[in-house]
């Protein structure tokens, strides 16, 4: 397996107004895998303009900006989504849960459970390549809004995902980061990294480039939503005794009225 990540290939696809799909294919084996399918069409397009088939589609949450295209995409494709999800998802071909152990494209592919934007929300972690599939729980700069898990489901899953290796390449689910960049400097105007960060950011979207991917490390330095721990950070929200969950708690609720 070792050397079967020198043949992936990530592709990322912009769907919808701001959603993001991605491809990853394997040219020895020939397989492509497809995690999330916000919208046929644009998925379709790429995987013709390739000559790629479909093998799998792998499945991070119920909402239908990252489901709704399954039906017409799926083909012969082996669908792979959340066991504790699996009653708002379409029909799955293999039902996971954190811990489970899958081999998409040839490669081991990890399962956590990410829960807090949604429970059931799942991230799929490549290690061979350094592929994080992370849709909407860590974002570019932020993470999702908490519509059914609590800010300490939220916090876990974070700290989790805080853990992969620093050149982990984070595959998020939507364009978020311009807006992401505003509130962190808002947060923490100092911060000499994530003052470059938001230069280079402001200088893609300029030009309608994608953010996404974004680098694990770079978000271990400025993503406020990953930081909740940091005594810098807590310092400069006046929380210094607060636990990090009543802190983590405290900027999601500041960016959701910012």
């Amino acid at each position: 397996m070792g050397n079967t990540s020198t043949t992936l290939e990530l592709v990322t696809v912009p769907c919808l107004s701001d959603n993001y799909a991605f491809l990853v294919h394997n040219a020895q084996t020939g397989e492509t895998a497809l995690i999330d399918a916000p919208e046929a069409a644009p998925i379709q397009a790429e995987l013709d303009a390739r000559g790629w088939v479909l093998s799998d589609i792998l499945l991070t949450h119920h909402h239908p900006d990252h489901i709704d295209g399954v039906k017409e995409l799926r083909g012969n494709a082996r669908v792979i989504g959340a066991k504790a999800d699996s009653h708002r998802l379409p029909p799955l071909d293999v039902e996971v849960s954190e811990g489970a152990l899958l081999t998409v494209c040839g490669t081991q592919t990890d399962v956590f459970d990410v829960s807090g934007h949604t429970l059931g929300h799942i991230a799929f972690y490549m290690a061979a390549p350094g592929y994080a599939f992370t849709a909407d729980s860590l974002m570019a700069l932020g993470c999702g809004r908490l519509f059914e898990g609590s800010p300490a489901q939220m916090w876990d899953s974070m700290q989790k995902l805080r853990a992969l290796p620093d050149s982990t390449v984070v595959c998020s689910g939507h364009e978020y980061t311009e807006s992401n960049a505003r509130f962190a400097l808002s947060l923490d105007p100092e911060n000499s990294a994530l003052i470059s960060r938001v230069e280079k950011i402001t200088a893609a979207r300029t030009t309608n480039q994608p953010t996404i991917p974004s680098n694990l490390g770079d978000e271990k330095r400025t993503n406020p939503f990953l930081r909740a721990d940091d005594t810098a950070l807590k310092a400069v929200l006046g929380m210094e005794m607060s636990t990090d969950v009543e802190v983590f708690a405290e900027i999601r609720a500041r960016k959701d009225r910012f």
